[in-house]
């Protein structure tokens, strides 16, 4: 993340991504296969380090290999054709962005951190500042109900980051800058999906 300054000289809080060259690798049909996506790739890696069913399919397609590969669906990718290359320039400057990926792993978490409890009382002898609370009845209903906030593993989830503003854009570098957050650490994957656009009002 960074931050820009507009007209005005407000800070606006980017995250930048760098979105291309995105090469369509494999295009299914409703014919063939029962549902319309595209198979999309990036992150460009060494012929060498491709086993050989990637290879070949790659081979196929007229693409070079990739590290990250994954498909699209929707009717929109129907213009879509196997060896084209996708880039920054399909997206416009104060469009919204809807952003997907895998949250930071947390690891084992206390329930406080993962469900943002409140702790118990701070005073001397309490004995009970990061329990996760009473567990429910003794003898009636002799259960503790599904949902109850408890500690375990936190994060590390697939998390959709929604009408994220593109602020800026830079063909040359293929990298989109986004008002805000996106999920994931620094170098993690993303895929980047156009918003529907906003209501006029009436």
């Amino acid at each position: 993340m960074t931050q820009l300054f507009d007209e005005k000289g407000a800070i606006i809080p980017v995250t930048l991504i760098e979105a291309g060259p995105c090469p369509v690798i494999q295009k299914r049909t409703a014919d063939t296969d029962g549902y319309d996506a595209v198979q999309l790739g990036f992150d460009l890696k060494p012929e060498r380090k491709t086993n050989r069913p990637d290879a070949g399919h790659f081979r196929k397609a007229g693409t070079a290999p990739v590290r990250f590969v994954r498909e699209i669906r929707g009717e929109e990718t129907a213009d879509l054709e196997v060896g084209q290359t996708l880039s920054v320039s399909m997206f416009e400057e104060g469009e919204s962005v809807h952003v997907t990926g895998n949250s930071k792993g947390r690891g084992f978490a206390s329930v406080r951190k993962r469900h943002g409890s409140s702790p118990g009382p701070r005073s001397h002898g309490s004995m009970y500042h990061n329990r996760p609370g009473s567990m429910g009845g003794a003898s009636d209903p002799s259960r503790v109900f599904k949902g109850k906030p408890s500690p375990g593993r936190y994060g590390a989830e697939r998390v959709t980051t929604r009408n994220l503003k593109v602020v800026k854009t830079d063909n040359a570098r293929n990298i989109i800058m986004v008002k805000g957050s996106v999920p994931g650490a620094n170098g993690g994957y993303v895929i980047i999906r156009k918003g529907k656009p906003a209501r006029q009002a009436s």
